[in-house]
């Protein structure tokens, strides 16, 4: 039997429903392994080992009378700490919310634990999912797991190094200007910015409205799909989710890539910003590896990197100074400083500029998804760098515009961070693979191809 802490959610479901997997074994050895390591990289705001017990043991109860619920029975997950779950704080890792408990689950938490998920805990955030890494908060950053003195990627932190310290399969993260894909990107795992509208944001505390996105981040592609299978659907209360059919992501994932049409945008890290050379030199021989499985590849151009990150970076701090605005006022010296910081920002932007990029938003979509007549998914770099030391703040404000995830929040169509090899010291390497809005079962197609001809995914970060 492979490892607990590194066995995939498939893998787990098919031992779970066959009785060969005790959901209670499998919680016990995955507490066991938080126990011992996570005081060195912080990924749990609050771990919840009596829940997880208890789900792991009803988990059990059901599964021995024959009442399957389904791949995610008895599989353990955590959550994001601006995500509710009932009776417990959402914190957004901030002293503004230390005391906030949650009266409702949010949809995609009651989605997981109606499908009999085994919950393990509240997962570190940067402050408010825009201030960090910061060490003067209640608690501190989240590490890598790779190397604990290095940059977990944020602001969906805590997720990323949770899944790939193999101490959860499985958790859920936030998106709203590469919230997800960062951490996944530097902690070597798989995380998923499905459409704009597919999955419910509510009982999640916003970032920006118009931009945010609820994620799914797993260690392999497969689990990634089945993930999104679960929590993707319409919720009439979310504003912003899109009422049309959804699911079906594993269906096609064995199909391979002979004949798929993928455009390289190179320019975004090859001329617009100069990503690092490991950077450039792993996305290039993915897409070498795309080609050699098939696939007609080609290079593509769209606007400049730069249109894109000041559109995002416009919306985003306008909205979340408009959320923020009442606290700003009463409260500054409650925020952390890089928070507090960047929030602020938002205060100076003029409505002008607000509605213009609006404006640009809407011509830098149509432009983008235009590209789609002639590929059928894309592929350019996630971040720009290595996961960079933790303590180096130059380089970790830095990284913030030398990535190209921001992008597809301005788009809106799905963005994958998929693992593309390492660096010579060992540290993790990423690219996403992009496509038209609702084509989730098609970029995990070819992200699956990928993870498939190459073994980055067996590699695990040696924790001891």
């Amino acid at each position: 039997m492979t490892d607990l802490a590194w066995m995939s959610v498939a893998e787990a479901a098919g031992l779970l429903r066959a009785k060969k997997l005790s959901p209670v074994e499998y919680a016990k050895a995955l507490i066991a392994r938080i126990e011992r390591h996570d005081a060195k990289f912080s990924a749990f705001l609050r771990f919840t080992p009596g829940i997880a017990l208890e789900d792991a043991k009803r988990a059990e109860a059901e599964i021995a009378r024959g009442e399957w619920r389904g791949p995610f029975h008895g599989v353990p997950y955590g959550l994001k700490d601006i995500v509710d779950y009932a009776g417990l704080p959402t914190t957004a890792h901030s002293k503004i919310l230390k005391d906030n408990v949650a009266s409702a689950d949010a949809p995609v938490t009651r989605t997981l634990r109606a499908a009999g998920g085994v919950f393990m805990g509240k997962l570190s955030t940067h402050e408010f999912a825009i201030g960090g890494p910061s060490f003067d908060l209640p608690w501190p950053p989240a590490r890598n797991p790779w190397n604990r003195e290095h940059f977990c990627g944020g602001s969906s932190s805590g997720s990323g190094a949770a899944t790939a310290a193999g101490f959860l399969p499985a958790a859920i993260g936030t998106d709203t200007g590469g919230s997800v894909r960062n951490p996944a990107s530097m902690c070597g795992i798989t995380g998923m910015k499905a459409t704009y509208g597919a999955v419910s944001r509510r009982g999640v505390f916003p970032l920006a409205f118009s931009l945010d996105h609820v994620g799914s981040m797993t260690r392999t592609v497969r689990d990634n799909a089945m993930m999104l299978d679960l929590i993707a659907g319409h919720d009439p209360a979310d504003p912003g989710s899109a009422n049309r059919a959804t699911g079906g992501y594993t269906a096609d994932l064995e199909r391979g890539v002979k004949g798929v049409r993928v455009g390289v945008i190179r320019h975004f890290y090859a001329s617009d910003v100069r990503a690092d050379p490991e950077v450039a030199s792993a996305i290039e021989a993915a897409a070498a590896k795309l080609a050699e499985l098939g696939a007609e590849v080609r290079e593509v151009r769209t606007a400049p990197l730069a249109e894109y990150l000041a559109c995002n970076r416009t919306i985003l701090t306008s909205e979340a100074f408009a959320i923020h605005e009442n606290w700003m006022r009463e409260r500054p010296g409650d925020y952390g400083a890089l928070a507090r910081e960047r929030i602020m920002a938002g205060a100076f932007v003029r409505a002008a500029d607000y509605v213009n990029a609006t404006r640009l938003r809407r011509k830098l979509t149509d432009a983008f998804h235009g590209l789609f007549t002639g590929i059928d998914v894309a592929v350019t770099a996630s971040s720009m760098d290595p996961p960079c030391r933790i303590d180096d703040t130059t380089a970790i404000e830095s990284t913030y515009g030398r990535q190209a995830r921001a992008v597809f929040n301005v788009t809106g169509g799905p963005a994958l961070a998929v693992p593309a090899g390492f660096t010579k010291s060992g540290l993790p390497l990423s690219m996403q693979i992009v496509g038209k809005p609702w084509s989730e079962a098609l970029v995990y197609r070819v992200a699956h191809a990928y993870e498939q001809a190459t073994a980055w995914v067996e590699r695990h970060p040696p924790l001891d």
